[in-house]
């Protein structure tokens, strides 16, 4: 089976295209590509499926003929939305051929998302996501080594808890210990990904994320755009544009009434085949 492997500010996926929707892609297999030592190593999996093919119901605005980014995490659950996932995936089948314009739609489970690449070749590329409205849904709490934090619940077609630590330095937020945390599973029944960050200073802010499924990762797209709403919010703007600062890299993050745009790197960084 042939596969790719990219990177959007070093949130990593195996890239497996699968046109017709005939490849069997069971959460084990999913599990055996992410690997990081028994196979190819991902935080997730991206498989390159024509809408219509996926058997299943589409959003409106997805049609038959658009790509559809079939998205599961290393752990082989299915997720709805994946901010740089989109833009990989996007940078993928607009640098190999399989679209001709800048600007298209790529289906996901949270719906049509419009993507403009605004520079590429085969191996690296800029891109844009308009990820839809990041909705807040009230405030909880969560607890990871020891410590707890009170965040934004933040809808961005997947469940985020963005919690903004007063007074903490990008320096601090370095050197805290990220694991599995504890959450309300009545305000997540579907589990939640974690970002903690700084306050928001010069229009930017550093975070880290847990995310379900996967663990600690280098970056988080949906995450980014999360902690933007939250790092806005605390400042007492409803609305703005936030340089968010990762391990992996920075993506820029604006948010406006009932949208936001995710804007960063997408890096292809193998090609191969493999027997898994």
């Amino acid at each position: 089976m042939k596969f790719a492997k990219g990177h959007g500010t070093e949130n990593d996926f195996v890239i497996i295209e699968d046109h017709d929707g005939q490849l069997e892609l069971s959460p084990e297999r999913v599990q055996r590509l992410c690997d990081r030592r028994a196979g190819i190593g991902g935080d997730g999996l991206l498989r390159v499926v024509r809408a219509g093919a996926l058997g299943e119901p589409l959003a409106e605005g997805i049609a038959d003929e658009d790509w559809f980014m079939d998205y599961r995490n290393a752990d082989g659950s299915v997720a709805e939305m994946c901010g740089n996932g989109t833009r990989v995936f996007a940078h993928w089948v607009r640098s190999r051929g399989l679209v001709n314009a800048d600007s298209f739609t790529v289906g996901t489970r949270a719906g049509a998302k419009t993507v403009t690449v605004h520079s590429f070749d085969e191996f690296e590329a800029q891109v844009s996501v308009e990820m839809g409205a990041a909705r807040v849904t009230g405030v909880s709490t969560a607890s990871m080594a020891g410590e707890s934090f009170a965040g934004l619940g933040v809808d961005v077609g997947n469940p985020h808890l963005a919690a903004v630590i007063p007074g903490l330095s990008a320096e601090g937020l370095a050197e805290m210990t990220f694991e599995q945390p504890t959450f309300d599973e009545s305000f997540f029944p579907e589990g939640v990904n974690v970002e903690v960050l700084t306050q928001l200073a010069e229009g930017a802010v550093s975070m880290r994320v847990f995310e379900r499924g996967v663990g600690e990762t280098r970056s988080c797209g949906t995450g980014t755009v999360a902690a933007a709403c939250a790092a806005l919010a605390d400042a007492g703007y409803g609305t703005g544009t936030v340089s968010v600062h990762v391990p992996g890299g920075t993506v820029e993050v604006e948010i406006f009434d009932e949208d936001s745009r995710l804007t960063g790197p997408s890096r292809i960084v193998a090609t191969g085949e493999t027997a898994l």
